[in-house]
C-alpha cells in the first residue's frame, strides 16, 4: 500500500553533507498500525515526512500502490497528500481567524471539494468522534491545547484517507491529555479501518501499535 524502499535522505549543511537516514525499507500493510521509536535525531521524522510526500528521498524511492512519489511533480504530490494522507504534527497548525469547523474543512476546500454542504456534514462528524462537535464554532485561541490537537485530528481525517500519520502529536501535551489524544488516535484508527503510522518516544503509546520499527542513526535497529 504504503512502502519505503531503501530511503536514504541528506542534506547539505555549511559544515558538509549530513545524512538523516540510511536505506531505510518499510512497507505499511492497509489498516495496519505502527510505531516508529528512536532517539532524537534517529530519523523519525524525516521518514515521516517521506512516506507523506512533504520530502524527497535523496536514494531509494516511496511507492504509494506500487506508484514512485518521487516521480510525481509538486502539484501531484499536493493532491496526493490531500486525498490519501492524513497528517498530525506535534504543533497544532490551525489557523486562529477559523472556526474549528472551518479549520477542520480547509482541507476539502484547498482540494476543490465543491460538496460545500457535504464537506460541511462530514466536518461535523469527524468533530463529533474527537469529541469536539459542541466546540466547532470556537476558534483555535478559545480552545486549549488538547482541544486544539483534537481539531487537528478531525481535519486530518475529514478527506477520509487511508493513511495517517503523526508526528509525535502528545509531544506538547500533559501525561493525561496526550493519553486521552492517544485514545482518540487509536479509536479513528480502528473506526475508518486506516492505516496508522505514529512516531513516538513514549514506549507507552508505542505498545499500542500492531509493529514497532525502532530507528538508530537513521536505520532500522529493531522490527517487530
Amino acid at each position: 500500500m504504503l512502502e519505503a524502499q531503501a530511503v536514504t535522505k541528506s542534506y547539505t549543511t555549511g559544515a558538509g553533507s549530513l545524512t538523516v537516514l540510511r536505506g531505510v525499507t518499510l512497507r505499511v500493510a492497509p489498516g495496519e498500525s505502527i510505531a516508529v521509536t528512536g532517539p532524537s535525531g534517529a530519523g523519525k521524522s524525516t521518514l515521516l515526512h517521506l512516506l507523506a510526500g512533504l520530502d524527497t528521498p535523496t536514494a531509494g524511492d516511496v511507492l504509494w500502490e506500487q506508484t514512485s512519489l518521487s516521480r510525481m511533480n509538486e502539484r501531484q504530490r499536493a493532491r496526493f497528500r490531500n486525498r490519501t494522507i492524513g497528517i498530525v504534527f506535534q504543533a497544532y497548525h490551525l489557523l486562529p481567524e477559523l472556526t474549528a469547523l472551518e479549520n477542520v474543512m480547509l482541507p476539502g476546500r484547498v482540494g476543490g471539494d465543491s460538496a460545500f454542504k457535504l464537506l460541511r456534514q462530514r466536518a461535523f462528524g469527524c468533530l463529533d468522534d474527537v469529541g469536539l462537535g459542541h466546540r466547532a464554532e470556537h476558534r483555535p485561541t478559545q480552545l486549549s491545547g488538547g482541544e486544539q490537537q483534537r481539531v487537528a485530528i478531525a481535519r486530518a481525517l475529514v478527506m477520509e484517507p487511508p493513511v495517517l500519520l503523526c508526528d509525535e502529536p502528545t509531544g506538547n501535551l500533559d501525561s493525561k491529555t496526550g493519553a486521552e489524544v492517544i485514545d482518540v488516535i487509536f479509536a479513528a484508527h480502528r473506526k475508518r479501518s486506516m492505516s496508522l503510522v505514529l512516531v513516538t518516544h513514549e514506549a507507552k503509546i508505542a505498545a499500542q501499535a500492531q509493529r514497532r520499527i525502532e530507528l538508530e542513526d537513521g536505520q532500522i535497529k529493531k522490527s517487530g
